[in-house]
């Protein structure tokens, strides 16, 4: 390499070095804005936010980044990159191209719109007043399609674009087969469960728990986990999430339901599996824009690993159960057993993320549709309350009461994430897939969790997973794991055994 092309790639580097500065900035400020900025401040903390995401996205578009990654790109220079600076210019290259056709005042304008719209809409779930948030919504689908049209569409459909800003190659045509599988598999598996006389009790789970006895659980199990208080907190919020700000800083939070002994657990476990991975990227991609997960299907597929695979598995509740009735005395007073079928219950239900691990995906493909309706067909906000309430008595037979419980009930759009929830059962099935060959090399793999033994298996993951960040695409990983690409048989095949067990068919 000459003098010259390494001089262009310290300046590289350093712009990048720049544009995470910027990032973490932003994300400590949404962070605060989401557990407890007083409401006054919104309006003047949106602006903020704008600003500073102006600065960000001049960094990202800057011409000279172009040339710097033309220069870096030539194929003599490319091949003398560490693997590390390879992928980063690959990856920086992408989102570029991207960025660069999106207008700076349209990008703020939005970021302050989706600032705003987040926090009016915890305001609008807890008044139940869609009609306050519907506005902010149009606005949002309106802006989102801007940035289609600047984008340009891809040749399956609208949506496809969305999509690959969350899950890269996928496409509405392969959802649509994946999903479309699942249903015909599991449908009837649900049938043969609800026509079960084996049918779990779960009244005892709705009682009034402490609140401050449930989080002491949440913290213990965390720990337990391998999670890293000295690199990461839990706090409250109006919808659980988890931000990565470096692999030192990651944040979880959680809601807790005094009538409910695990939604909060569960939810706590949930976003700890996204901090593992995060608190576990390797060193060496510190400062970097490589510094994260390679797609949200993979971040998924570890917080369902760790929700689903573990927390609700009965190797699990037979080393953890006596501590959870230790931190609520006289109220779980029986078996384990009991409890175990009890926290898998499979019943359709109105709120995705307390929904079993079977019907669970039927919530994302009702998301899916409607998205793809959104960007496709023309749908409006306005129609959107009837249209989610029509496709919750249609697939699971169940309708809102409000719509607090329905079309408000998670934060995604409010933040213009369309695109994201078909994430979450794409994590599924990455999850049965890994988890189906760390049966393989780590025979003694539920042994460890009904010890309490859970580091082995950490550490199993962040060799597998956690330490390549976004250094290797979703397939590529899946693959290096695996030895083969994503297959939705493994979720079939770890559904059908989990609950044909529960249920006793």
């Amino acid at each position: 390499m000459t003098q010259n092309d390494s001089n262009i790639l310290s300046l590289f580097l350093e712009q990048i070095k720049q544009m995470k500065s910027y990032e973490e900035a932003l994300g400590v400020l949404y962070w605060d804005l989401r557990t407890g900025a007083p409401r006054k401040g919104m309006e003047v903390r949106s602006e903020v936010i704008g600003n500073l995401s102006a600065q960000l996205f001049k960094l990202s578009t800057a011409p000279e980044l172009g040339e710097w990654l033309t220069e870096l790109e030539k194929p003599a220079v490319y091949a003398e990159l560490s693997e590390i600076n390879q992928r980063l210019v690959t990856e920086t290259r992408k989102e570029y191209d991207r960025s660069i056709k999106i207008p700076p005042k349209l990008h703020q304008e939005y970021v302050v719109l989706t600032s705003q719209a987040e926090s009016l809409w915890e305001e609008a779930k807890e008044k139940n007043d869609y009609a306050s948030f519907e506005l902010y919504l149009d606005k949002i689908i309106t802006y989102s399609n801007q940035f289609i049209d600047l984008w340009g569409v891809k040749e399956g459909s609208r949506y496809d674009t969305l999509l690959d800003a969350y899950e890269p190659g996928m496409t509405t045509a392969e959802l649509d087969k994946v999903f479309g599988g699942l249903r015909e598999k599991l449908v009837p598996l649900s049938a043969a469960i609800a026509a079960s006389p084996h049918q779990p009790k779960t009244d005892f789970l709705k009682q009034t728990y402490a609140k401050e006895a449930q989080k002491s659980f949440s913290l213990f199990i965390l720990k337990q986990m391998g999670f890293d208080f000295a690199a990461g907190r839990l706090d409250e919020s109006a919808h659980p999430f988890a931000t990565g700000l470096n692999p030192g800083d990651v944040r979880i939070t959680t809601r807790y339901l005094i009538d409910d002994v695990v939604s909060a657990l569960f939810g706590t476990i949930h976003e700890g599996g996204h901090a593992l991975y995060e608190q576990n990227i390797s060193k060496d991609l510190i400062g970097t824009t490589l510094a994260t997960g390679t797609s949200m299907g993979i971040h998924e597929s570890q917080s369902r690993f760790w929700e689903n695979v573990i927390g609700r598995s009965k190797p699990f509740w037979n080393r953890y159960y006596k501590d959870l009735q230790q931190h609520f005395p006289n109220q779980l007073e029986i078996p384990v057993e009991d409890f175990y079928r009890a926290t898998n219950v499979v019943q359709p239900s109105l709120i995705r993320i307390e929904a079993d691990e079977l019907t669970y995906n039927l919530h994302i493909i009702i998301r899916y549709e409607i998205e793809k309706l959104i960007f496709n067909e023309g749908v409006k906000a306005s129609e959107l309350p009837a249209l989610w309430n029509e496709k919750y008595k249609e697939y699971l037979g169940v309708e809102p009461e409000n719509d607090s419980e329905g079309v408000l009930q998670d934060v995604h759009w409010s933040g213009g994430a369309f695109g994201y929830f078909p994430s979450y059962s794409l994590g599924n099935m990455y999850a049965a897939q890994i988890t189906n060959t760390l049966e393989t090399e780590l025979p003694n793999f539920w042994e460890l969790v009904e010890e309490g033994n859970l580091l082995p298996i950490k550490e199993w993951l962040t060799e597998k997973v956690y330490q390549y960040g976004k250094l290797r695409t979703p397939s590529e990983l899946i693959i290096a794991i695996t030895g083969k690409p994503l297959d939705p048989d493994h979720l079939v095949a770890y559904l059908e055994k989990k609950y044909k067990d529960i249920y006793k068919l």
